[in-house]
């Protein structure tokens, strides 16, 4: 009998966990998949080019281990500590690599996450590079960047437990506008979601606006790079 496998997400995006043995044979028949492709595109001896004689397997190969990593693997394992300090103010880490691939065309979107959260003082918090793993884990996957924002925002929401907010701003350079469509070398798209106080800064037990430092953050993280 074939062990059900726990599918993350409801979309062609969502992730079912897979075995090195199980993710070999997926890269095998997307190879063979490719190679179809490759021919109803109508590509010329192919086969005998010595540059392109290997590429559906290195397409499908790339696919697996890097570009949709994320649909193949389990989430990160993420353990939240206790606020021992009773740390109240805000925990961000910004410029987060994003290399993502659009789920419309399958072209890739390059840029930066910036994410936050102020955790409660009687609630927990996370070690810093676990936001960055966070984000990693999403971008590897086919998705909007709307989709991404959202995904990478629950996850730390659901990481951190109860908390006073979390935020997440996306920037990025989409290749679907720059190599298709109205083919414009410029533009950066720009998503955002943002809970607790960062939505409704009134609610800040501090009085604090915690959405105008978040951006803040963002703004001096530019100027200094």
């Amino acid at each position: 009998m074939i062990k059900e496998k726990k599918i993350y997400g409801h979309y062609a995006n969502g992730s079912t966990p897979m075995t090195k043995e199980e993710q070999n044979k997926v890269i095998e028949e997307a190879t063979e998949a490719y190679s179809i492709f490759m021919d109803k595109l109508k590509l010329r001896n192919w086969r005998k080019d010595p540059n392109s004689m290997d590429t559906p397997r290195r397409v499908a190969k790339s696919f697996v281990k890097d570009l949709f990593n994320g649909c193949y693997i389990e989430p990160p394992k993420i353990t939240a500590f206790d606020n021992a300090d009773k740390y109240g103010g805000i925990v961000f880490q910004g410029n987060i690599t994003v290399h993502s691939m659009c789920s419309h065309h399958h072209l890739p979107f390059v840029g930066y996450a910036h994410v936050a959260y102020i955790p409660k003082k009687t609630g927990k918090i996370i070690g810093l590079s676990k936001m960055n793993r966070i984000v990693e884990y999403y971008t590897r996957r086919p998705q909007v960047q709307e989709n991404l924002t959202e995904q990478t925002h629950k996850h730390l929401d659901d990481v951190i437990g109860d908390n006073l907010g979390v935020a997440v701003m996306i920037e990025a350079t989409h290749f679907c506008a720059k190599l298709r469509g109205v083919k414009h070398s410029g533009g950066v798209m720009k998503t955002s979601k943002l809970s607790g106080v960062f939505l409704d800064p009134s609610d800040h037990p501090e009085g604090k606006d915690a959405r105008q430092e978040f951006y803040d953050f963002i703004k001096t993280m530019k100027n200094e790079n």
